[in-house]
């Protein structure tokens, strides 16, 4: 068939990748000058096959109260008179409840997991270097509280047998020696041994080089003005330099995806979360990380990629802003400087990006009531980590081909 993919992130890039090795000729477009510039440019670098938790969990709600007045607060709102931000917030609280959470996050590492063995199978098939490290996440806690309070994800891991392991304090000292700078900060941790890292921005790069050697066109530079649907059926995608005709369209755009389907009466309850990154120089290899720390009482990363350290995290909910604020900036530094203290953090790059989030963390993958008309869109923090699995199975559904696992409940209908 004739694909059109609308997006150049990871997760657009890696379906057309598997949508033209299914045999299909496919389209790209994007408004940037070249794949991964947004969101996908400068993320955390976790590829989170086991760390991968829905932001909706039991106790969220108290806790986000605290973080509000938190000096380097993992949570930032700026509230506004917006109807699409007040109804996705009512219900992400919904989904707060351990019934729900259960049932999303079980959702979550199905895919991951699907992800890991496509991610895998497309590394070997490719040769694709990107700053790669199959060395595991460690979730840092720094109080017995919040040891104590991983139970929770502890069982959801054994339930899923996903690999993991709860570690004392020596433990994490093992698995990340530079960490013995900082020993008495630390009660433990719970590591997944499964988890890689890797740059987001050279894997999407380079993949979208392999993709054109499959006969893949990408329309860089061009604005999407609307869908062309007739009578029921997409036809294309109107841009601001043709129209493009299709059999079918995959919408990969992230936190603008609800915006392209709402006047077709798609109601997509994805909303942009903000993060941000520090990317720093290594100055000092034994005060770096190997792979991948999650600090939790500020919920950041600190990832190692290559010769740099990739520091990325925080949600502020303030609509599809995307300014730099110093204070974000400030959080970043003191995290990375308290646990691996020697670095220059002078010489670090700042930026941020728009995370497409839905409430119940899981992304939306599947068909829509238009016929010819699929999602890819709503990952999160967890784009990266999913990209691949997403991919597989949307080139299945496009295709009409049963999917690997099961993916009915990873469709948009779930919310009507």
């Amino acid at each position: 068939m004739k694909v059109i993919v609308l997006g150049a992130g990871i997760v657009g890039v890696t379906s057309a990748y598997q949508l033209a090795k299914s045999g299909h000729e496919v389209t790209v477009v994007d408004r940037q000058k070249g794949p991964a510039l947004e969101t996908s440019f400068a993320n955390a670098g976790e590829v989170s096959f086991g760390y991968c938790s829905p932001w909706a969990a039991p106790g969220i709600p108290a806790k986000a109260m605290k973080w509000l007045f938190m000096k380097h607060a993992p949570l930032i709102l700026r509230p506004k008179l917006d109807m699409a931000m007040l109804s996705w917030m009512a219900r992400m609280l919904s989904n707060c409840t351990s019934e729900r959470y259960a049932i999303n996050k079980s959702r979550m590492l199905r895919l991951a997991d699907y992800s890991r063995i496509a991610l895998a199978d497309l590394r070997a098939e490719t040769g694709i270097a990107y700053d790669e490290r199959m060395q595991g996440t460690l979730q840092l806690f720094r109080t017995q509280q919040q040891l104590d309070a991983s139970a929770k994800d502890v069982k959801a891991l054994a339930a899923d047998g996903i690999p993991y392991e709860v570690l004392d304090r020596d433990g994490c000292i093992r698995f990340e020696p530079a960490l013995k700078h900082v020993r008495d900060k630390i009660v433990g941790g719970l590591l997944t041994p499964k988890d890689e890292t890797g740059d987001c921005f050279k894997f999407t790069n380079a993949l979208a080089a392999k993709a054109e050697t499959l006969g893949v066109r990408f329309a860089y530079g061009t604005t999407i003005k609307a869908l062309d649907v007739e009578a029921g059926r997409v036809r294309g995608v109107v841009t601001d330099r043709e129209r493009m005709s299709a059999d079918a369209v995959v919408v990969a755009l992230g936190s603008y995806s609800p915006l392209l389907l709402k006047p077709f009466g798609i109601g997509l309850p994805v909303y942009p979360v903000k993060g941000y990154s520090l990317t720093i120089p290594i100055t000092d290899a034994s005060r770096a990380p190997e792979s991948t720390v999650m600090d939790e009482t500020y919920k950041i990363a600190i990832t190692r990629l290559g010769d740099r350290i990739r520091v990325g995290g925080m949600a502020e909910i303030s609509g599809y802003t995307n300014d730099l604020g110093f204070a974000r900036r400030s959080t970043l530094e003191h995290s990375v400087t308290d646990l691996f203290p020697g670095g220059d953090v002078s010489k670090a790059s700042f930026w941020s990006g728009l995370r497409p989030m839905t409430p119940d963390g899981t992304p939306v993958i599947g068909p829509t009531k238009i016929v010819g008309l699929f999602l890819n869109t709503g990952h999160g923090t967890l784009g990266w980590t999913m990209s691949t699995g997403s991919a597989r199975l949307i080139s299945d559904l496009v295709g009409g081909a049963n999917p690997e696992i099961d993916a009915k409940d990873l469709a948009i209908n779930r919310y009507h």
